[in-house]
């Protein structure tokens, strides 16, 4: 095994030569082997021991991963590998399965430039495999296909040679099929055993096989087949390496970062191309303009909040000065890096196309672009997914809650998919997450990593608030009777509903915005309302349709905020709406500036807004989540059973060999103690996960007993307020 300091010198030599670079993720469904994978990639790279490889797990440091077996963060290391007498330098990122860290696995695709797909051969493309392909290719990321668990299809399903090769056919057909929907247009991503971009193995027992391995090692596939059958799989590890098959496939059909950004930077970037910065990211230079994009903030006791993200331009080195655009702050670099798993290893520079690690960045945020000077920030991250499940913690002990405060800080830094709030009526912090066992971690490192005894409630889940019609045009008053507004509200058609929440915008827009109408009209807003538009909060649209209002841009910005307090927490039961378009049809107003501040016009707009709401037929809008169980077929009538018992609409039932599986859609709420429910009712024996594909109206016979409990849980009035109520 060579020593870490000589890799790590190697590694950071090879950072200028970026030809031979290649930024790859490995991404796949939670258990189909990804950290095992990449151990025997470590192993290969002379960081591990051969022996310990696919057994020790070396990108799961945190104590909860190597307890539960599962991949909680994103985890960097820098590889070496020799390929026909070069060497490479391959930054890899391991990214979680499970679908309640899935913020991990969107924020590591803007960092990488290729991802290996890790499929099990028994399983197939099951629903995170489909949406951590869908999030690669969004974010213009190219996939090569590595078929893991190959043993099982002889140990397991008894397959004979032929049906084995069926089953690999019937694998690559899948991806392929999902690569084509997702993939950007013009380009053709699609995996084939011909040119090795597919390679198939058993990352356990350290062997893999690919078109190109085969012809250089003269292994058939007869042969393959053979050494499975007799339990020859250390022997076929000697002859082909699963390392050697991995990562000539990442060398010779990934793209290095000069290839990637020319095609990836219009996409994440939309700032000018021909600009210092435009130029430097296209051209992939490291004598440019520096920016990159943090992907990852990590809090180290020692050396404060460390930056993780992609250089895409220039060079960084320790003592420059940067820019953190958006908050308007120069900061100076204290110390520049890369991660080899949890270790932070300093460099003395880190050029263009390569990921870094950066140290002395106070309240740097993930998503956060920084740069050499001001320049226009990357893309937000692609990703429809939001925080679905709540829970109310408090101290135990106040002498804590300084210190509980300051955690929750840090947690939320370190995993934006970890939303804070504090409920102003009793002083509670509510932590929103992507699910139960999200929040079960977090829940963890508060009480165990940073020793704060707390009292947590049970899981709370997030509603949405919606209209189902067009509402009159109603009339708010100020409440010094002196302003009039006449305000409409109707709801955003579902075609153009899906659109707006794929754009991710959320802010205001500016007269005459060229860009931003063009977006909207081509989400289907029409010419003339497109040029409209004021401002867009919580997937909700305002819309100015007044005509020769003298003082109108006086008040705009008061109605936007005003807009924008009313959309967060609804009249129905203070949550947020979604899919509301809010007109101000028109306007009267007092000539005195002083009669129409912000204590006059913020309620006017808020309450007008509620009193609308109520009449456009206001509904409540449930969280829900695909469920795939994969069960022993005795057990079929138990899981039907359980589902049918929380609301679950089943879409699919199947067989695969001795097992079922059934994929369904569920309601966030309903699944809260599923996992409990469902081991006690197969005694253990079901797999499932749950994959979040948005909100529906809740039935009807729910919403009036749903809304009152809410209300109630908030400590608000059980009688929902009707229209006249938010006019007066």
């Amino acid at each position: 095994m060579a020593k870490k300091e000589d890799i790590v010198k190697l590694a950071i030599n090879l950072m200028n030569t970026r030809e031979n670079i290649r930024n790859m993720g490995v991404v796949a469904h939670i258990d189909h082997g990804k950290t095992t994978m990449t151990d025997n990639l470590i192993a290969a790279s002379g960081l591990m021991s051969e022996e310990l490889a696919g057994k020790q797990l070396v990108m799961d440091s945190e104590d909860q991963e190597q307890a539960r077996g599962i991949t909680i963060n994103a985890a960097n290391i820098s590889l070496l590998y020799n390929y026909k007498g070069t060497d490479h330098l391959i930054n890899l990122i391991d990214t979680p399965g499970h679908v309640d860290f899935g913020g991990d696995v969107i924020r590591a695709m803007r960092a990488v430039d290729g991802v290996v797909l890790v499929v099990d051969a028994v399983e197939g493309v099951m629903p995170q495999t489909e949406t951590v392909v869908r999030q690669a290719l969004r974010e213009y990321v190219k996939p090569v296909l590595f078929i893991n668990k190959v043993d099982r299809l002889i140990k397991e399903l008894q397959l004979n040679e032929q049906q084995m090769q069926e089953k690999f056919v019937k694998v690559i057909a899948q991806v392929n099929e999902l690569i084509k929907k997702n993939q950007p247009k013009g380009i053709d991503w699609t995996v084939k055993v011909q040119d090795g971009s597919v390679s198939f193995g058993s990352a356990y027992n350290n062997w893999a096989i690919s078109g190109p391995r085969m012809q250089e090692t003269k292994i058939s596939f007869k042969q393959v087949y053979e050494f499975m059958q007799n339990d020859q799989q250390k022997e076929l590890a000697k002859k082909s390496h699963l390392s050697d098959a991995v990562l000539e496939m990442v060398v010779t059909h990934l793209p290095n970062p000069i290839q990637a950004q020319k095609y990836r930077m219009p996409v994440i970037w939309k700032g000018d191309k021909e600009s210092p910065a435009g130029k430097a990211m296209i051209t992939c230079k490291e004598t440019g303009l520096f920016s990159m994009m943090v992907t990852d903030v990590s809090v180290d006791k020692h050396s404060g909040d460390i930056a993780t993200g992609r250089v895409y331009g220039g060079t960084v080195q320790k003592g420059d000065k940067v820019r953190l655009i958006g908050s308007d702050k120069e900061i100076t670099i204290q110390k520049v890096g890369i991660f080899m798993g949890p270790d932070f290893i300093e460099a003395t520079k880190v050029p263009a196309g390569n990921i870094v690690a950066l140290v002395g960045l106070k309240d740097v945020y993930s998503g956060q672009t920084i740069a050499g000077e001001e320049i226009k920030p990357f893309e937000s991250f692609m990703s429809e997914a939001e925080p679905v499940i709540t829970i109310s913690i408090e101290a135990k002990n106040t002498k804590d809650l300084p210190k509980l405060i300051e955690t929750i800080r840090q947690l939320t830094k370190e995993d934006p998919n970890i939303r804070a709030t504090i409920n102003q009526d009793t002083g509670e912090h509510l932590l929103s997450g992507m699910g139960e066992l999200h929040l079960e971690i977090t829940q963890y490192r508060i009480e165990k990593t940073h020793n704060i005894p707390i009292t947590v409630s049970p899981p709370i889940v997030v509603y949405h608030e919606a209209v189902t019609k067009e509402s009159p045009v109603l009339e708010a008053k100020s409440p010094n009777r002196h302003n009039r507004l006449l305000l409409q509200i109707e709801p955003i058609p579902p075609e153009i509903f899906d659109k707006l929440v794929k754009s991710h915008f959320d802010g205001k827009v500016k007269p005459k915005d060229k860009e931003k109408i063009g977006m909207f009209q081509e989400m289907g807003f029409g010419t003339e309302l497109s040029k409209k538009i004021w401002a867009v909060s919580n997937h909700c649209v305002l819309v100015d349709q007044t005509k020769g209002i003298e003082a109108l841009h006086e008040i705009r910005e008061l109605v936007i905020q005003g807009f924008q307090d009313a959309v967060k927490e609804g009249p129905l039961a203070r949550e947020k709406c979604q899919g509301i378009i809010l007109k101000l049809i028109d306007a009267t107003l007092h000539e005195d500036a002083i009669h129409r501040g912000p204590a006059q016009m913020l309620p006017t707009i808020t309450r007008g807004s509620f009193a609308c709401v109520m009449a456009a037929g206001p509904v409540l809008y449930e969280p829900k989540q695909k469920l795939t169980i994969t069960v022993p077929e005795d057990f079929l009538g138990a899981v039907s059973k359980e589902l049918g018992a929380r609301r679950t609409q089943i879409q699919e039932m199947r067989q695969e060999g001795d097992s079922s599986i059934i994929i369904g859609n569920a309601p966030v709420k309903e699944l809260i103690g599923f996992s409990q429910s469902i081991r006690g009712a197969t005694q253990g024996r079901a797999l499932w996960t749950a994959e979040y594909i948005g909100y529906e109206q809740l039935p009807r016979e729910l919403q009036d007993e749903t809304v009152k409990q809410i209300r109630q849980r908030k400590g608000m009035d059980l009688e929902v307020k009707g229209t006249s109520f938010w006019l007066e």
